[in-house]
């Protein structure tokens, strides 16, 4: 089973953004559709592989935030099925809250980061179950719901059929969105923890189960392929709990994310420096995983807790 990473050179940028392309018997499947700015783009890596459009049966979305899920509507128009978590389901099917919502966020930027968002006819959408198997262009996928960076969240398990059990093993592949963080060549592993869903409990739990699964192999939106599953979780929440703790008294003490954000900016970038990133990689880790986005997501954590006491290991 052959994955192609595609990048979307997101803000002119490489290595932030993917999407993954699988061959099947009768189709192609992709992960993650980007958003809708960069799908001039990704139309022209599919032309370099030799597909269309309408070659795209299936799109798979680990959660609905626009650098994963935007564009899916122009693969639905091209004939595409999307699946999305049941509860991501009703914001593609009626985006304008959604889309509104993000628009005052990102303001007069919102075009230029994301492009437009059309709806998607229901009968083109589909929500599986926690653990469905769906058999699509003859490839079988397992939907993990794994909450805690967003409620809507799945990890896709992808895996050929007809091996034998060591030999699905070797082939098996987890496509993780951004439960699995964010890591970009070498550098260190960061947890994107935007508002509104970020919730420690269930970000831990969703780890614990990806440490679990029968599958060696990650597939990061954020970028690209893990092989180093345990090692690679592991430390993924110990920066997870962290990032919590150093964000903890600032909330505690009432402070407006925009006092907070520089502190963070420098906390994070002195963390990558510490690890070897050098400017180019700063500036992917910044436009993968935005630091206002994440003093914005621990604040309301905190807030929705109560602030409480440091969260341990």
């Amino acid at each position: 089973m052959k994955v192609d990473i595609l990048d979307l050179q997101f803000l002119a940028i490489d290595h932030a953004i993917a999407v993954f392309l699988i061959k099947g018997d009768d189709g192609y499947v992709l992960v993650e559709s980007g958003p809708y700015s960069n799908f001039a783009h990704l139309k022209d890596l599919l032309t370099q592989k030799g597909v269309d459009l309408k070659d795209i049966k299936h799109v798979l979305l680990s959660h609905i935030h626009f650098d994963h899920a935007g564009a899916a509507w122009a693969f639905a128009e091209a004939g595409a099925q999307v699946y999305v978590h049941p509860r991501g389901l009703p914001h593609l099917a009626a985006p304008e809250k959604l889309y509104n919502s993000a628009r005052q966020i990102y303001g007069d930027q919102m075009d230029r980061l994301w492009g437009e968002m059309r709806p998607i006819p229901e009968n083109q959408l589909v929500a599986p179950e926690h653990g469905a198997v769906l058999e699509l262009a003859g490839i079988r996928f397992t939907a993990w719901y794994t909450p805690g960076h967003a409620v809507h969240h799945i990890a896709w398990m992808a895996e050929p059929i007809g091996l034998d059990e060591a030999a699905t093993r070797a082939a098996r592949v987890l496509f993780t969105g951004d439960v699995a963080g964010v890591k970009i060549e070498d550098g260190l592993v960061a947890p994107p923890c935007p508002p509104p869903d970020i919730n420690l409990e269930d970000w831990r739990a969703s780890i614990h189960l990806m440490h679990h699964l029968p599958v060696d192999t990650l597939y990061l939106t954020h970028f690209g392929k893990i092989t180093d599953k345990q090692n690679h979780l592991t430390v993924l929440e110990h920066r997870l709990l962290e990032w919590a703790n150093w964000m903890r008294p600032y909330a505690e003490s009432g402070a407006p994310a925009e006092a907070i954000i520089p502190f963070f900016k420098e906390h994070v970038r002195d963390e990558l420096l510490a690890y070897g990133v050098e400017e180019a990689g700063l500036a992917r880790y910044e436009a993968a995983n935005p630091a206002f986005m994440s003093v914005a997501g621990l604040l309301r954590y905190w807030k929705k807790q109560g602030v409480g006491p440091s969260v341990q290991s």
